[in-house]
C-alpha cells in the first residue's frame, strides 16, 4: 500500500516537473549566469557575480515566472496537446488542473517576493511579465503573427533582465541577441508546423493554418538565411575565441535545416527540425565558456 502511494507521489512529481519543463528552467538559470559572467560583465570577478544577491533574486524571479508560464500555457492548451502530444499529455495529467493552478499562483507570488528584494521597479517589471505570459496563453497565441512575435519576446525576456542589470550596450552583445532571437522565432514557427493538426482543430490562427505549409516554409527559409548574417558577423568581425567552432557548426546545421525543410511534410520531420534549433540554442549557452578558455580557467581557479 505504501509502495503504491510512493509510486503515485513520484509520478505526480515527474508530472509537475514535465509541466514546468524543469530541464528548460535549469538551462535558463545556467544561461543567465554564463551570460552575466562571460558576456555582460567579463571584467568582474566570478565570485562577485555568483554571490551577487540582486542578480540571484532576479534570476530566481525569472525562473519562477517562466515555470508558472509553462503551467498556465499547459492549462489552456490541454485539449490541443492531447492531439499533438498525447504521451506527454498523459504524464502531465497525473497532476490535476486545480493543483496546477494552485502551483501557478504560488510561483507567481514567490516571483514577486523575490523581486521585492531587488527593487520596486523589479516588482513592477515581473508583475507585467506575469500578466503578459497569462495574456499570451489565454488569448494572444491564437492571433496570427502576434502569437509568434509575443512568444519569442517572452522567451528572450529573462536575458533582457540581466542585460538591463549590467547595462552593457556593446554592439557584439546585440548581434549575439539577434542570433538568439532569430533562433527562437524559427523554433516557434517550426512548432506551429509540427502542431498544425491540433491548432486547426482548436481554431488557432497560426501562420501554417492560415497560409499553409508552403508559405510557412518560405518564411522559415528567409528567417534561416537572416540568422546566418549574425553568425558571419561574429566570426569575421569579432573575437569570439573558440566559440567560433560553435558558430561554424551552427552554420552547417542551418544549411542542413534549410535543405531538410524543403522536403519536410510529416510531423516527425518537423520534430527533427525543432530539435536541431533547440540543440543550437542549448549548446550555444555552454559555448559561451569557449569565448576565452584561459580567462575562464583563471577566474574559476
Amino acid at each position: 500500500m505504501a509502495s503504491s502511494s510512493n509510486k503515485r507521489l513520484l509520478l505526480k512529481m515527474l508530472s509537475l516537473f514535465s509541466v514546468v519543463r524543469g530541464y528548460n528552467i535549469l538551462v535558463l538559470i545556467v544561461a543567465q549566469y554564463l551570460t552575466s559572467a562571460f558576456i555582460l560583465a567579463p571584467e568582474l570577478p566570478l565570485r562577485e557575480i555568483l554571490f551577487d544577491d540582486n542578480l540571484f533574486f532576479l534570476i530566481l524571479s525569472s525562473a519562477t515566472v517562466i515555470a508558472s508560464g509553462y503551467i498556465i500555457n499547459n492549462f489552456y492548451d490541454s485539449e490541443k496537446d492531447l492531439i499533438n502530444r498525447p504521451k506527454k499529455t498523459m504524464l502531465d495529467r497525473f497532476v490535476s488542473q486545480r493543483t496546477k493552478l494552485s502551483v501557478y499562483f504560488i510561483l507567481n507570488l514567490l516571483a514577486i517576493f523575490f523581486a521585492s528584494y531587488v527593487s520596486f521597479r523589479a516588482v513592477v517589471f515581473f508583475s507585467i511579465y506575469i500578466f503578459a505570459i497569462w495574456l499570451y496563453s489565454h488569448r494572444l497565441k491564437r492571433i496570427l503573427f502576434l502569437g509568434n512575435l509575443v512568444a519569442s519576446i517572452l522567451t528572450i525576456t529573462p536575458f533582457f533582465v540581466v542585460f538591463v542589470y549590467y547595462k552593457n550596450f556593446e554592439t557584439v552583445i546585440f548581434i549575439h541577441a539577434t542570433f538568439l532571437y532569430l533562433m527562437i522565432v524559427m523554433r516557434e514557427l517550426v512548432k506551429d508546423l509540427e502542431n498544425m493538426k491540433g491548432d486547426l482543430i482548436q481554431n488557432y490562427q497560426t501562420i501554417p493554418v492560415v497560409y499553409g505549409e508552403r508559405l510557412s516554409k518560405l518564411f522559415l527559409s528567409i528567417l534561416c538565411v537572416l540568422a546566418i548574417v549574425p553568425i558571419l558577423l561574429l566570426i569575421t568581425r569579432y573575437d569570439t575565441g573558440y566559440m567560433n567552432y560553435y558558430f561554424y557548426v551552427s552554420l552547417l546545421l542551418l544549411v542542413f535545416f534549410l535543405l531538410f525543410l524543403y522536403f519536410s511534410k510529416a510531423k516527425w520531420q518537423y520534430l527533427l527540425l525543432h530539435n536541431i534549433l533547440k540543440l543550437i540554442i542549448v549548446v550555444g549557452v555552454f559555448s559561451i565558456l569557449l569565448i576565452d578558455i584561459q580567462e575562464v580557467l583563471n577566474r574559476v581557479f
